[in-house]
């Protein structure tokens, strides 16, 4: 008897066995990529001379870095465009949407597998695809036709039972699974939804929810392929592509727990984490300076025709900023057509583009000390582009309703005469027009490449002996957009390393990367969780860049882990926590004996200042412990192409 997502792993499974807790190699059948992580990744695939992707479908995404406040973002989208153009891959234009909402709506495979260069990608879990956010040298090995290796997941299954109340939400589900797990709760673990609840929910609500399966730090999270599946394909003109797919009767799972869709009420994530979560009435009235709806996480169809209805008649309050972006140009033109739009934009709803923009702090940063309630999927300190900011997540139908009050609205501000019985379109404005298709012969396309293109940091064999200074101690839930921010400032470097790493921990500390340069590198001691949220392996090139040799933690991040590891920096895990106490900043450390050392998955580090030893694991593969010799997961693949 499989699971659900067992049975897909099996059907796709290169190397191990399904044990968890076990190294696997598994087949992925479709990539896609982002604008932000897109360029590294393709600088990264064509280091590995593949003419051709050796996926069924590769599509790559411009949906992040969409302000042309100067010519780097256009220069990386014409550089992704060419290169996609000559490999085999299709590439999706400016204004066509957020990949995850348009890989959901054209090209989301039931049982297939995808591998996406976003930690967002899980949200075509929704599909009942086993799709996985990576680093973009994940992606690129995948399209160069390798493997993916995880650790085989836990299978947790989430019992869903009844039906969700009128004005409770799909995000709120959400929101529930990670009160109870939190965001680390979800390391190697794999959420199955299954119960009679799942029935009621339509394929963009489990996406919502498959969504922010990223915020548990899961693998990825998965829902069956039935009836309401087979509806959403219908209505986008892909019947042919539905396969119906669902658990055996008496499978067995590692943990069960049952939500019962009747009692789950609306809630919110408090600043400044996805699981700080109440349920709203216990901050209504809380004043709120802006309000932006949309995200890979509630921009469809179906979030916005309610938004719509609940604007629908009444004003903007006069101190929130509200601003709505449509998850692509499909649901756009959808409600521009159906007059949901001029509803919206009639009560004073600012229209951005179809883009990813204040969730990645690409414009629309909140006021100084400013209240920001989004319905997007990360509320991290800082992240939407203003560090004072207090940022809270719910859904859009709270979002709504606290938009015209101006203030964050509980029930007693919850108009129930309104009607959100939001009926599925029986056939969605299905067009592709917006997508370039790859060239037959991609020999004689020129790749153009902008002066802001960089060549990617590489790491060197590993030596036997890693010495350096701690340069910064961190503590527990460091995001990558600690390590390495994004914002509107930034993100147009994402190509340029150099640029980019004399920011690297600037929110934490500023003087990092001058410390950094100054001592040749390093070594970095961080608490519990390090490298949580975004998959941009930009937080492991800017330190590989600085010189940072090793990472030594309470606990890793699974996708930044991973990153680490793919270019050659030591991910170190202390055996006993309280040796964390004792190190402090610029303590001088050595790893001796390196190359015996790793064999073993054990490995001691002296701290020459205070003249002692701490005992650390490795926790790693076969496989990655020669990927970390090699320096890198691109050396070993060139080396192994050359042998």
């Amino acid at each position: 008897m499989y699971t659900l997502s067992e049975k897909i792993i099996k059907n796709h499974l290169v190397s191990g066995e399904m044990i968890p807790g076990s190294e696997i190699g598994i087949k992925i059948d479709q990539t896609l990529t982002q604008d932000s992580t897109g360029t590294m990744a393709y600088l990264q695939f064509e280091a590995m001379g593949i003419d051709r992707v050796r996926t069924k479908l590769s599509v790559a995404y411009a949906d992040h870095n969409m302000l042309q406040s100067g010519p780097e973002n256009a220069d990386d989208h014409l550089y992704i465009q060419t290169v996609a153009k000559k490999h085999g891959i299709y590439f999706s234009r400016p204004g066509n949407g957020i990949c995850h909402q348009v890989h959901l709506e054209r090209f989301s495979v039931p049982g297939d597998t995808l591998l996406g260069s976003d930690s967002h990608t899980p949200t075509c879990g929704g599909m009942g695809m086993l799709a996985m956010g990576a680093g973009g040298l994940d992606v690129a090995v995948a399209m160069a036709g390798g493997e993916y290796n995880i650790i085989m997941p836990k299978i947790i299954n989430v019992e869903l039972k009844g039906r969700l109340k009128k004005l409770s939400s799909a995000k709120d589900i959400a929101l529930e699974v990670l009160k109870h797990f939190t965001v680390k709760g979800g390391v190697n673990k794999i959420f199955e939804y299954t119960g009679e609840g799942v029935k009621t929910l339509s394929v963009p609500e489990r996406g919502t929810i498959a969504n922010m399966g990223a915020e548990l730090g899961a693998t990825t999270s998965v829902f069956p392929s039935d009836e309401r599946t087979l509806e959403f394909l219908k209505a986008q003109g892909r019947e042919g592509d539905y396969v119906e797919l669902k658990a055996d009767e008496g499978a067995v799972y590692s943990e069960n727990i049952t939500i019962d869709l009747d009692l789950v009420e609306p809630n919110i994530a408090l600043p400044h984490s996805p699981d700080a979560v109440v349920q709203v009435n216990e901050v209504r009235g809380k004043n709120v300076t802006q309000v932006a709806i949309g995200s890979c996480t509630n921009s469809s169809y179906y979030d916005l025709m309610k938004v719509a209805k609940i604007l629908e008649g009444h004003t903007v309050h006069e101190n929130v900023s509200l601003v709505v972006s449509p998850g692509s140009k499909q649901v756009l033109a959808m409600i521009a057509q159906n007059g949901a739009l001029a509803e919206m934009i009639s009560a004073g709803a600012r229209i951005l583009e179809s883009g990813c923009g204040p969730c990645i702090g690409m414009g629309q940063a909140p006021s100084t000390n400013g209240v920001s309630l989004r319905t997007f999927n990360r509320n991290f300190k800082g992240r939407c582009g203003t560090q004072s900011a207090d940022v809270y997540l719910a859904s859009p139908e709270v979002a709504a309703f606290s938009a015209i009050k101006g203030y964050i609205a509980g029930s007693e501000d919850f108009d129930n005469e309104v009607d959100l019985n939001i009926e599925m379109p029986e056939e969605f404005l299905a067009s592709d027009n917006m997508v370039v298709k790859p060239a037959e012969d991609g020999n004689n396309i020129e790749i153009i490449r902008g002066p802001n293109i960089k060549p990617f940091p590489k790491n060197k064999n590993m030596d036997d002996t890693a010495e350096g200074r701690v340069l910064i101690k961190v503590g527990d839930d460091v995001t990558t957009d600690a390590i390495m921010p994004s914002n509107a400032k930034l993100l147009p470097y994402r190509s340029n390393i150099p640029y980019l790493s004399e920011f690297c921990f600037s929110q934490i500390d500023e003087d990092f990367p001058k410390r950094a340069k100054e001592n040749n590198g390093g070594i970095i001691a961080a608490g519990n969780n390090y490298g949580q949220g975004s998959s941009r392996e930009h937080a492991a090139l800017a330190p590989l860049y600085l010189g940072i040799k090793a990472v030594i933690a309470k606990s890793f991040a699974r996708i930044h882990k991973s990153n680490l590891v793919n270019n050659g920096i030591l991910p170190l895990t202390f055996a006993n926590e309280g040796d964390y106490e004792d190190i402090d900043m610029m303590d001088e450390i050595a790893i001796n004996n390196l190359l015996e050392q790793i064999e073993n998955n054990t490995i001691l580090i002296e701290n020459k200042t205070k003249n002692k030893t701490y005992e650390t694991k490795l926790m790693l593969s076969q496989r990655s412990v020669e990927i970390l010799k090699a320096g890198g997961l691109l050396n070993l693949m060139s080396k192994q192409v050359t042998e």
